[in-house]
């Protein structure tokens, strides 16, 4: 692990720890990019050298356990053909990309992607800081993969990274994505849309999501 400077624990806004549960759902011959992928690697550490991890941060590439081929990248201008990947993921990414970016890093993400393909999101609700004295908001998390469990935390600081599942979901419509699931659990979300085939095209973004798919929000109705 890289060294970070230390911060005052007064400045911090620290969530409890969150639990995600990740299941191995990819297919053995998927090409799976994993944006923001660096540090903990926690989709390389699933996949290996199936994925290509993608970070502006050449120290958090270098953090990553071996396995996964290494790009030093802007996910808002991705170094790839279109159509290049069968799935993208973003584990705790999105937090780090300041809110007027994430839709164009939405939009690369669907380029990059063949037709059919999936993108999942997993990462957290942050509220506005408002008058909060704390300027930054980290959350630790436990991830506990098929056979380990990694613990882990991320931090970003605080304005500018308002996020909650149904914003960025907003967002990925817009960039031409549809809504196969979202579901959130306590602070976190996981969201899976998928870019539509021609012939699902002709579909609106959210045909097709039945009674439970949205069962995070019913929980909370």
């Amino acid at each position: 692990m890289s060294e970070h400077p230390a911060i005052d624990e007064k400045r911090m806004f620290l969530l409890d720890q969150q639990v995600i549960r990740l299941e191995d759902t990819f297919g053995d011959d998927d090409l799976i990019l994993d944006l923001g992928g660096g540090g903990e690697g926690i989709i390389g550490q699933l996949r290996g050298r199936q994925v290509v991890a993608v970070d502006l941060r050449p120290d958090e590439l270098e953090e990553i356990p071996p396995g996964p081929i290494k790009v030093i990248a802007d996910a808002k201008k991705l170094p790839f053909l279109d159509a290049s990947f069968d799935v993208a993921t973003a584990f705790f990414f999105l937090m780090y990309v300041p809110h007027s970016d994430r839709g164009d890093v939405l939009k690369e993400a669907y380029r990059v992607l063949r037709p059919g393909a999936a993108l999942h999101i997993w990462d957290v609700t942050i509220p506005a800081r408002a008058d909060r004295p704390q300027q930054m908001f980290i959350v630790p998390v436990k991830v506990e993969l098929p056979g380990k469990t990694v613990q882990t935390g991320y931090g970003v600081p605080w304005d500018g990274r308002e996020m909650s599942a149904e914003a960025i979901s907003l967002m990925a419509s817009d960039a031409g994505f549809a809504l196969l699931d979202m579901v959130e659990d306590a602070e976190t979300f996981h969201i899976t849309l998928v870019r539509p085939t021609q012939t699902d095209k002709h579909r609106r973004p959210t045909d097709g999501i039945d009674g439970h798919t949205l069962r995070g929000q019913a929980d909370r109705t």
